[in-house]
């Protein structure tokens, strides 16, 4: 399973949110997840501090794509918010943090368990490979097909 949908509830996915930049795309995330009990008060903060010095950018064959996330101490239920953009935004590179990549879909992490999120962050880079599943993600406007396309990724894994 790429992609527990357990750790996937529907008003946790965001579909074509205008923002300007990453630190504004990580706080309407972050906020939902705080709105819903899943993040302490202080996951925002060590979300943005984390970004800055270990950044969250990938690019893909086709698209960038980032994964941020904060630490264990800063989360009450494992969850992952997803939110696809209306206008790419500059997310520094995982491999290079000085160069940027213009990114298009963001996978929030918010998880409880160290080994889960290494193993999830695997699965991610995996799903991120098949550029075909990230196109249809990218187009959909309703939350339901967003994560019907998910448990179609799960199934055919």
């Amino acid at each position: 399973m790429l992609l527990d949908v357990n750790l996937l509830d529907p008003e946790l996915v965001v579909l074509n949110l205008e923002m300007e930049n990453k630190y504004d795309v990580m706080t309407a995330l972050a906020n939902r997840l705080l709105e819903k009990n899943i993040v302490k008060s202080s996951y925002l903060q060590a979300l943005i501090e984390r970004e800055d010095v270990y950044p969250t950018g990938l690019q893909t064959k086709e698209f960038g794509v980032a994964i941020p996330h904060a630490d264990i101490q800063h989360v009450l239920k494992p969850s992952v918010a997803i939110a696809t953009l209306k206008n790419s935004v500059k997310f520094n590179l995982m491999a290079s943090p000085e160069d940027t990549v213009d990114v298009k879909i963001v996978f929030m992490l918010a998880l409880t368990e160290p080994q889960k999120q290494l193993q999830l962050l695997q699965n991610l880079i995996s799903l991120f490979q098949a550029s075909h599943l990230i196109k249809q993600m990218l187009k959909c406007d309703d939350r339901q097909m967003f994560i019907d396309i998910v448990n179609q990724i799960n199934q055919n894994e």
